[in-house]
């Protein structure tokens, strides 16, 4: 059953939303999204700017414009860190809310090789060390 608008994470900008990531700023159709774990260097995630659609559901030109947010925000990441791979997920069975998440994974690294865990709770930073991943990511874009 689709998660109504006034349940969902991104529709309401709630506190479990800011405790989960932290804005960066707005796409093309998307919003963009720093998660505050970061045990994946420079791990964001992009989120669509409407409620409960599915990406099959979007316009030819719709899908293309949220494409191109996820391609521009991995090539922001790539610059900024130079991951030796991107990951890209896009979930949503609990959270009916179109969303890619964009995760740079390491050559020995957490996780590499694998699927990439959604929220390991291992890696935090500072306020101050958030602000730089989010220059070095805005400074791509």
């Amino acid at each position: 059953m689709p998660t109504p608008a006034s349940e969902c994470l991104y529709c309401q900008n709630n506190e479990t939303l800011h405790n989960l990531m932290i804005k960066i700023g707005d796409l093309e159709v998307s919003q963009l999204f720093l998660f505050k774990e970061q045990s994946y260097t420079g791990r964001c995630n992009v989120v669509y700017k409407d409620h409960g659609v599915e990406l099959h559901e979007l316009s030819d030109d719709q899908r293309d414009a949220f494409m191109r947010d996820v391609a521009k925000t991995a090539k922001a990441i790539a610059a900024a860190f130079n991951p030796t791979k991107i990951n890209y997920g896009a979930y949503a069975d609990t959270l009916s809310h179109l969303h890619m998440h964009v995760v740079p994974k390491y050559k020995d690294g957490y996780g590499f090789g694998g699927i990439f865990e959604m929220n390991p709770q291992k890696t935090t930073l500072s306020d101050a060390e958030y602000a730089e991943v989010i220059e070095k990511i805005k400074a791509g874009l």
